[in-house]
């Protein structure tokens, strides 16, 4: 109670450490319950009875689960202070409890702390107290403004919230505008689809009304024929009936003249009686009336040869026009093909062009690359005989020194010093120079500053065999490149004096077999063969490599080369006599007590980054200097010629939407041209262009992820897709096949076919790995991008039609248009079957068994013809044809219940059902995504009978030819 007067214990002064403890130890449990040790341990540490150390483990250990624990962990912490902690531990009661040290020493607290103990003075406790103080001050004004500060971005929230909800009112308004829009487009469709098929059944009615026309020609024409016929024998029985009527007349009138009957009577007895009278006369006569008869029946007769005649010659006018008409025909046939072999010319005569240029240009890259060679040699040849000069001058002077110090008596021949040294030199230096192991510039400049450098060569004399043998081996242990060079190109090497040992020992040393990476490369692996073609001299540096992207910066590409572009002042790679314009070939480095290797010789600029910052401790690096091709490559980057130089193509089996800042738009299956795998200011896209789909051209431009950003996007649409679906079977709906594909299920199971592919492998692996070994290594890998080669087919391709049931039915049908030709069975003798087999040259066994096949020469027979070659063939003849460079035409005819309807009488005149359609369109359009060429598709919508499928696909085949056919590798 507060009207309780408390009793005085002890004097705390006099008591000792024991009895301190013994006073504590008593109310050992009430403290534990009563004290909470993050408010006694400030002062506690004030007092120096507790450590930094002690406040830690006795807040923060996790064996001390209550708060009893810790108080009396800490109690035991300060009774190793002895009598000062159990005097500071009554002193923090006093002041945080006072009423608790009341209950434990029996006395009413001082209003003057430490005024007993000693241990801290006054002055410093009001510090500590104003110090305190203060800080809580300081927090009360800093949660003031954090206060205020969340007050300031409430109001933006909120500002931003009333933002976003008109926002998503507009996007509201925005989709029932869309939905709207949507449904009229829908209705739109459907007047479009009405229009289509009412145009067909107009084409289909106006064809009928052409060919019922040009009957109704020929039947008018037959006709004509006729009537002329009929009018020409109707002018020849008026002309009879003329004559006819005229000998009538004339009968009539001589009848009804009985005057002239009289005269004719008395004529005739006149001529009766000269007759008689004369029969000389009437000889006269008989034989002029048997003259007359004669000339009668040559006319007769030549009239008749002439009515022939007439006929033959109305024959031979009809067969002339008909003639006519075909050669009219052919002519216009001829006018095609006319253009189309002149198209075929001009796109020869470009790649000629092209052939030529690059030619020149490889040729003009020769002229230089021997030049720098001729040029570097005749240096070092000069730097040689530099050297040698310098050497005779050294050794005249140690000569001449060391003939005034020793007597003649003194000196004796010792091969080993080096008067003889100077002896053999000066016997050796007038001999003829031999190239031997090129001495690198920068060890010339070091060689007396710096005694540990190592030169192959120092000596003009021609090795021994002994010599070059031992310096063959050291090329093949300690080279950079694998492959022997030539002996007039040997590698350079320099080595740092604090780094020559362990070097060595590092690169002799190495037996590891394996990778262990921290992160991915930024492509796939790929196992380089180990022959590499040299061009030009290559220097390897060794070095410290610690942080080496710090030491120096790169550019290039895949195209160019990897080039160094500036050094870091200082560094080692300075140091050592790293300059711009160095390639770099290759880099090998120790990680977890294995030698690695990676070649950048033809990497792109984002893969020799990633590969340079992989480099920890010692590392080799493989240079060649090109300095023309370096200050060019300047050149063009400078004029914007160029963003890197990397340059290749890929397949994109993923559709991207477009985003913000210049991102591009892509669809499944399109073809990109990445000009850049390394943009200013990204590390996860690239910078690439659509390609012209029939020349190479660059289009619209953007970035794309990069390879392994896109993997990632390719694995989340699958996993949204596979969700769609069992979400839509779930509610037992089907779903709806997409217009566009979306994704390209592409992956391989064995690495190094991408030649862009970074190549890390351990120095020491070698050829004659087991299986076993190598089947582990690799693994199934989803790709985003395959990389993808034109190819310009100068020839007609051969069509191959799917599904292969109704590929077979509209080829024979096809084949009967000019331009194209079924490819037919050859029957083969087993000898030939066998080897043709063995060459891969058989396509595919014929139905009709007994060594009759489908041959790869059947089709160049067809090709050559320059008419375009019909498969009547599967999907397995693709990749045979393309080994052998022949890229066919695929163009797979979408299925549904509709359009197989639309051919069931032709399906059932070849022994076909509908049924059997769609199921072979559904076992093989899935294969379509493997094939490693594009194809096109035809909706199942697009046409309405045989004779519109058929001449889609000649409008199909002609657009395909002319486009680029691009190849991917064989990835498995």
């Amino acid at each position: 109670m507060a009207g309780e007067c408390v009793p005085e214990g002890p004097d705390l002064k006099e008591m000792g450490e024991e009895e301190l403890w013994e006073l504590i130890n008593d109310n050992r449990h009430r403290i534990s319950l009563g004290v909470r040790p993050c408010i006694l341990i400030p002062y506690l540490r004030q007092a120096r009875v507790l450590t930094e150390m002690d406040e830690d483990e006795i807040l923060s250990c996790h064996n001390l689960t209550n708060r009893c624990m810790r108080t009396s962990y800490m109690l035991d912490l300060l009774r190793t202070q002895s009598r000062n902690g159990a005097v500071a531990l009554l002193e923090s009661l006093m002041i945080h409890y006072p009423a608790l040290y009341t209950q434990v020493t029996g006395r009413k607290p001082s209003t003057e702390p430490s005024m007993f103990s000693g241990l801290i003075k006054y002055s410093e406790l009001t510090e500590y107290l104003v110090r305190a103080v203060t800080g809580m001050q300081k927090e009360l004004q800093e949660a003031r403004c954090e206060a205020g500060r969340m007050t300031a971005r409430c109001a933006s929230m909120e500002s931003e919230m009333g933002q976003i909800m008109d926002q998503e009112e507009k996007s509201r308004c925005l989709r029932s505008e869309n939905q709207r829009v949507q449904k009229h487009l829908c209705s739109l469709q459907r007047e479009v689809t009405k229009l289509k098929d009412e145009k067909w059944d107009l084409y289909i009615r106006y064809t009928s009304a052409i060919e019922e026309k040009a009957a109704m020609n020929e039947r008018l024409h037959a006709l004509n024929l006729q009537v002329y016929q009929l009018q020409t024998e109707l002018k020849t029985v008026q002309t009879e009936n003329e004559f006819t009527k005229r000998r009538s007349l004339r009968c009539v009138s001589s009848a009804e003249s009985p005057h002239l009957q009289e005269e004719v009577k008395n004529l005739r007895c006149q001529l009766a009686i000269a007759e008689k009278l004369d029969p000389a006369r009437q000889d006269i006569l008989a034989q002029d009336l048997a003259e007359a008869i004669s000339n009668q029946v040559e006319l007769a007769e030549q009239l008749r040869c002439y009515r022939d005649e007439n006929e033959q010659l109305l024959r031979d006018k009809q067969g002339l026009l008909d003639q006519k008409e075909c050669l009219s025909l052919q002519v216009q046939q001829l006018t095609l093909d006319c253009k189309m072999h002149q198209q075929k010319s001009t796109v020869i005569q470009n790649q000629m062009r092209e052939l030529q240029a690059e030619r020149d240009q490889a040729y003009q890259s020769r002229d230089e690359a021997q030049a720098m060679i001729a040029r570097v040699l005749a240096e070092k040849d000069t730097l040689r005989c530099q050297l040698v000069e310098q050497q005779q001058k050294v050794f005249n002077l140690q000569t001449t020194c060391m003939e005034q110090q020793q007597s003649a008596d003194e000196r004796e021949v010792d091969w080993e010093s080096p008067g003889s040294c100077c002896e053999e030199f000066t016997f050796r230096a007038r001999r003829r120079l031999c190239r031997m192991d090129a001495v690198n510039p920068m060890s010339l400049c070091s060689k007396y500053g710096d005694a540990a450098m190592s030169v192959r060569s120092q000596n003009a004399e021609p090795p021994s065999t002994e010599s070059i043998r031992r310096r063959r081996e050291s090329l093949y242990a300690d080279s950079s490149l694998e492959a022997a060079e030539t002996d007039s190109l040997l590698d350079d090497f320099v080595f740092l004096p604090d780094v020559l040992t362990e070097d060595r020992s590092s690169s002799r040393g190495s037996t590891s077999c394996g990778l262990s990476r921290t992160s991915p490369p930024p492509f796939l692996m790929r196992s380089r063969p180990k022959a590499i073609r040299v061009n030009g001299r290559v220097l390897s540096i060794s070095l410290q490599g610690e942080e080496l992207l710090s030491q120096l910066a790169v550019v290039g590409g895949n195209k160019t080369g990897v080039f160094v572009h500036q050094v870091t002042e200082g560094s080692s790679a300075h140091t050592v006599g790293i300059g711009p314009g160095a390639q770099i070939i290759e880099v090998k480095y120790e990680q977890n007590q294995k030698a690695l290797r990676m070649v950048l010789e033809d990497s792109t600029l984002e893969e020799a980054m990633w590969a340079l910052g992989q480099v920890t401790g010692i590392c080799h690096l493989s240079l060649r200097p090109r300095q023309d091709d370096y200050e060019a490559l300047l050149q063009q980057l400078q004029r914007t010629e160029m963003s890197s130089g990397d340059s290749f193509y890929v397949r994109v089996n993923l559709s991207l939407p477009a985003g913000p800042a210049g991102s591009l738009a892509v669809s499944c299956n399109d073809i990109l041209h990445v000009a850049n795998t390394r943009p200013a200011g990204t590390e996860d896209l690239w910078h690439a262009s659509q390609v012209h789909p029939c020349q190479l051209l660059d289009l619209q431009s953007g970035t794309v992820p990069n390879y392994y950003r896109a993997q990632r996007l390719l694995i989340r649409s699958i996993e949204e897709m596979n969700f769609q679906t069992k979400k839509s079977q779930k509610a037992g709906h089907m779903v709806a096949q997409n217009k566009q594909k979306a994704v390209r299920i592409v992956s391989t199971g064995r690495h190094g076919r991408n030649p862009l592919w970074v190549s890390v492998e351990d120095e020491k692996t070698q050829s004659s790995e087991s299986a076993a070994t190598s089947a582990a290594k690799s693994c199934v890998t989803l790709m985003p991008y395959t990389l993808v080669t034109p190819h310009f087919p100068p020839i007609c391709r051969p069509v191959l039609l799917l599904p292969t049931v109704l590929g077979r039915i509209l080829g024979k049908k096809l084949a009967g248009w000019q331009g194209f030709q079924l490819c037919e069975p050859e029957v083969l003798s087993s000898s030939e079957h066998a080897a043709q087999l063995q060459r891969s040259e058989i396509l595919e066994e014929s139905e009709q068994g007994g060594n009759c096949c489908f041959t790869l020469q059947g089709v160049e027979k067809v090709m050559k013809k320059g008419i375009h070659c019909v498969l009547p063939l599967g999907l397995d003849c693709v990749r045979r044809l393309h080994r052998s460079n022949i890229f066919p035409i695929i163009i797979f005819i979408g299925q549904s219940a509709r359009s197989a309807r639309k051919l069931r009488a032709k399906l059932n005149r070849h022994g076909c059902s509908e049924e059997q359609l769609l199921a072979c369109s559904g076992s093989e359009e899935p294969l379509l995504d493997k094939l490693p060429c594009l194809y096109h598709s035809v909706a199942s919508d697009a046409w309405c009978d045989q004779t519109s499928l058929l001449t889609s696909l000649r409008t199909v085949i002609w657009e395909e030819q002319k486009k680029i056919v691009w190849v991917e590798p064989d990835l498995w």
